[in-house]
């Protein structure tokens, strides 16, 4: 996986903008691989809640913002789908993270990693290691120390 994904963001390093998206469970997913992106590559990324696509975000999207989906083939796939039709046609960048056997992400975009089917609430667990590793790939091309991003404390203080 970790070699796809390398392969993959090729197109994508250098990006000044990103947005991650999901519905339901993969939302909070979404938002966690944008933090990730942020802190470790510097590069400005969002999550939104596909959902809720029309209300602003998909005015930024163009032939110059990439854009990870989270597609997996849950209670909400179709409405995804949807969501990423609707990217489609803004020329948004596509990656999408996907179910194993599902042809169709093929058709939206060529860049798709696929993950094993596994029951809807196990979905957190599986996909959020790739969105993670998308960030840290991402932050080694652009030659980014992981290991020490700059203002980030490592530890947290309370009074």
């Amino acid at each position: 996986m970790q070699e796809q994904i390398r392969e993959m963001i090729e197109g994508y390093y250098d990006a000044k903008d990103f947005l991650f998206v999901g519905r339901g469970l993969n939302f909070p997913i979404a938002l966690e691989g944008a933090l990730k992106l942020k802190e470790i590559s510097y590069i400005h990324a969002e999550g939104y809640a596909a959902g809720e696509l029309k209300h602003g975000p998909i005015a930024l999207i163009d032939k110059d913002m990439p854009v990870m989906a989270l597609v997996p083939q849950d209670a909400v796939y179709q409405k995804t789908i949807s969501n990423v039709e609707e990217i489609r046609a803004r020329q948004g960048r596509l990656l999408l993270i996907g179910t194993e056997g599902d042809e169709h992400l093929a058709d939206l975009t060529d860049d798709v990693l696929y993950l094993p089917k596994v029951h809807e609430e196990l979905n957190p667990l599986l996909y959020t290691i790739p969105a993670q590793l998308l960030s840290y790939e991402i932050a080694n091309r652009r030659g980014c120390d992981v290991d020490q991003p700059r203002n980030l404390a490592k530890s947290v203080t309370v009074e």
